[in-house]
């Protein structure tokens, strides 16, 4: 899987049942699948190693998935 070093801000989508997104510097919405609690909070500044996912299907059709390797 390709990694990637993503800088932005973590803010809550309040679609379907609700999730916490990402969004870069260069405004690309990304939706981390194993945010940790810590980091679940509006507007934080965030610097992540994450995995890209490939996924069939989601309910929430926003952000490209990715799982978090290092925060």
């Amino acid at each position: 899987m390709e990694r990637r070093r993503i800088k932005g801000q973590i803010h809550w989508q309040d679609i379907a049942t609700g999730f916490w997104g990402l969004t870069d510097e260069d405004q690309n919405d990304w939706r981390p699948l194993n945010l940790p609690e810590e980091l679940q909070q509006e507007g934080l500044e965030v610097e992540l190693t994450v995995e890209l996912v490939e996924e069939e299907f989601s309910i929430f059709m926003w952000g490209r998935p990715v799982k978090i390797i290092e925060s």
